[in-house]
């Protein structure tokens, strides 16, 4: 078990509704392209989510659904009509720090001025609270848990920042599989992406690059196992860039980490097309977080 106490907490009643959510940074801004794209070389770069964004909110329209869209500060700077788009839509408005640096590779200090600095940005934009957040990489694990304390300093009510799997660049698999409180029920609440647990382990079932490498009908089957099984609420998440297969390629890269990224783009937009029709979805907001 992990070395904090935890408080299960389930989603609110009326039946399993799953969370929609999109991470909405750059193709440029991906952390496993930080050693071959120099951050003060991102102004000049093709900036490709705009219109990434109109297809995300096209097919969340045609099916009435509404989704948390953890933003980044930098993007939100510079193309405010996003913003505007997404609170237009009906939609969550959430954090994902301001410039995508991860949790991990910041002093506390830092930390908060980021997560103060990107609230702050969102909610003079967006003309509305910001609750969420979630870390860039989901960079929240056993060597920083005082970040969930400095983001309930900083006025946030929730964090998606744990993925409680193995995996090279992230995870805490110890973590709780759903919804907790890491520090009682006064604290933050914090809302892990979906797995399985199979064969004592547990397995990604909640988006990324897993989703757009596995087989549909494998990914649906273990949403499903999660709602009827678990009887939990599912949290999925991808970005702008995945549904996205003409960006711009980047040189240099290793096979690694070239395979992660661009595997399947071109079936991505199909399969969030199927995932809107084959589930139920809510904001982050409503489904996990109690009126107060």
């Amino acid at each position: 078990m992990n070395s904090f106490s935890a408080q299960a907490v389930k989603p609110q009643a009326g039946g399993v509704r799953n969370a929609m959510t999109i991470d909405v940074e750059d193709y440029f801004q991906v952390s496993a392209f930080a050693p071959h794209i120099a951050r003060d070389s991102w102004p000049a770069r093709e900036c490709r989510v705009e219109a990434n964004m109109e297809r995300i909110l096209g097919i969340l329209d045609a099916r009435q659904v509404k989704a948390t869209f953890f933003t980044l500060g930098w993007i939100a700077e510079r193309y405010p009509q996003v913003v505007k788009r997404i609170v237009a839509g009906g939609h969550e408005l959430a954090s994902h720090g301001y410039g995508h640096l991860r949790a991990s590779d910041q002093d506390r200090a830092q930390f908060m001025d980021d997560i103060s600095r990107s609230k702050g940005i969102l909610e003079d934009l967006g003309g509305q609270p910001v609750l969420g957040y979630r870390a860039p990489s989901f960079s929240i694990g056993h060597g920083n848990l005082w970040a969930l304390e400095a983001l309930r300093e900083a006025g946030y009510r929730y964090s998606s920042s744990i993925y409680p799997v193995r995996h090279d660049h992230y995870g805490m698999p110890d973590a709780p599989r759903f919804a907790f409180y890491p520090n009682g029920p006064d604290g933050l609440l914090e809302l892990p992406i979906t797995t399985v647990r199979l064969m004592k382990r547990n397995l990604p079932a909640g988006g990324g690059g897993y989703f757009r490498l596995l087989p549909y009908a494998l990914s649906r089957w273990m949403m499903e196992h999660v709602n009827q099984t678990d009887g939990q609420a599912a949290i999925f998440y991808f970005h702008p860039w995945e549904l996205d297969p003409g960006q711009p390629r980047q040189q240099g890269l290793n096979w690694k980490t070239r395979f992660r990224h661009y595997v399947n783009l071109e079936r991505m937009e199909s399969r969030i097309q199927a995932l809107t029709r084959d589930f139920q979805w809510e904001r982050m907001d409503r489904l996990f977080l109690e009126p107060r």
